[in-house]
């Protein structure tokens, strides 16, 4: 095999190589599904939201119906108002209950929608109002652990 036919291996290989290194920064960056996919917007606030983040997946019965488009904290209530982008697919009812929850102990951070039994469907730019915050580990841990103290040894 001559010069010319190893640069140009060499050159294909690290052309592949790139091309999976982007590929997966987009993955994990949740970047790689920009599509262009027509959406409604929903608004939800919440007293506390973790670790959520922009395009972390909204998720119904585990299957994700669309992403995180902002969050922003709401000088007034001071709560985070996050505003969801939700397929067209997928419809709503009024009733529906938005939680903040966590995939496993140390997994992503995600919306999560329980849909209620109303018939009538919530609107593009349309507000769930039943929402549940963020768990927050360290605040049950302390909790615990000033309960403990508080109560006394041997009680």
């Amino acid at each position: 095999m001559n010069r010319s036919a190893i640069d140009l291996w060499v050159g294909i290989f690290v052309t592949i190589g790139i091309g999976a290194i982007v590929f997966l920064a987009l993955k994990v960056g949740n970047l790689a599904s920009l599509d262009s996919k027509p959406s409604y917007h929903l608004e939800a606030s919440f007293t506390n939201i973790g670790g959520l983040k922009l395009r972390a997946p909204v998720r119904a019965a585990g299957v994700i119906v669309g992403r995180v488009e902002s969050v922003k904290l709401d000088t007034t209530t001071y709560e985070a108002r996050v505003t969801m982008r939700i397929d067209n697919d997928y419809k709503f009812s009024k009733d529906t209950i938005a939680a903040v929850l966590t995939s496993g102990l140390l997994g992503e951070v995600y919306i999560g929608l329980e849909i209620g039994g109303d018939p009538q469907m919530l609107a593009d730019n349309g507000r769930i109002t039943k929402t549940q915050s963020a768990l927050v580990l360290e605040k049950l841990i302390s909790q615990f652990l000033f309960d403990k103290v508080s109560s006394g040894p041997g009680q």
